[in-house]
């Protein structure tokens, strides 16, 4: 499988790598770009129907929310990332339906599970962000796959970066989803994350 193929060529898909390339972090970003390459990957092997270009603008943005010129005192940051993208969307000329579908995926994908039958692109980015924040069923995509992402897209400290992000979105809005997390033992699933020891990821 080769990366490449997975990455749609669109012109909202390159404004929204331009979006994410000017306010991300690189470990955000190369967080962001893993998130749509394991979702694409996995939709792919497992035959699941998904929208190439809604997914790929979903993945790419459905942190913005984290970024501090995007972050939202008032909403968790899956809401306000959300509203970014429906922003995006209009900007990009998708007409209402595509902005809510949109927004909708990006708020999906802190759920704990997301019907794929319902929502597939939601389901699909909910698995892929798991998969790189926790390392949750890392055995579902193949060794190969993992390899070839993690080696093009490192993850530059992307756990204590992340965990700073939570802390502070817990910190400030207790009853979020992130909050949750939080409070849960998040910090201890992301610091197990069997793709920070590339021998155990394997």
């Amino acid at each position: 499988m080769h990366l490449d193929d997975l990455v749609p060529d669109t012109a909202a898909a390159a404004s929204a790598l331009q979006v994410a390339q000017q306010f991300h972090s690189p470990a955000l970003l190369n967080h962001c770009w893993r998130s749509h390459l394991w979702a694409a990957a996995y939709g792919r092997v497992r035959g699941i129907a998904f929208d190439p270009e809604l997914l790929y603008v979903a993945a790419m943005l459905h942190d913005i929310g984290l970024v501090p010129v995007f972050d939202s005192a008032t909403v968790p940051f899956e809401e306000a990332g959300a509203a970014v993208v429906w922003v995006f969307g209009a900007g990009a000329g998708w007409d209402a339906d595509r902005r809510r579908r949109t927004a909708e995926v990006i708020v999906a994908h802190m759920a704990p599970e997301v019907d794929v039958s319902a929502d597939p692109e939601g389901h699909l980015l909910e698995l892929a962000t798991g998969l790189d924040v926790s390392g949750r069923r890392h055995e579902d995509w193949p060794a190969e796959v993992r390899a070839e992402v993690l080696e093009a897209f490192p993850r530059l400290g992307l756990a204590e970066e992340f965990l700073g992000c939570f802390t502070e979105q817990a910190r400030r809005k207790p009853s979020s989803l992130a909050g949750q997390f939080v409070a849960g033992g998040f910090a201890e699933r992301v610091r197990a994350n069997p793709l920070d020891r590339p021998a155990l990821s394997r």
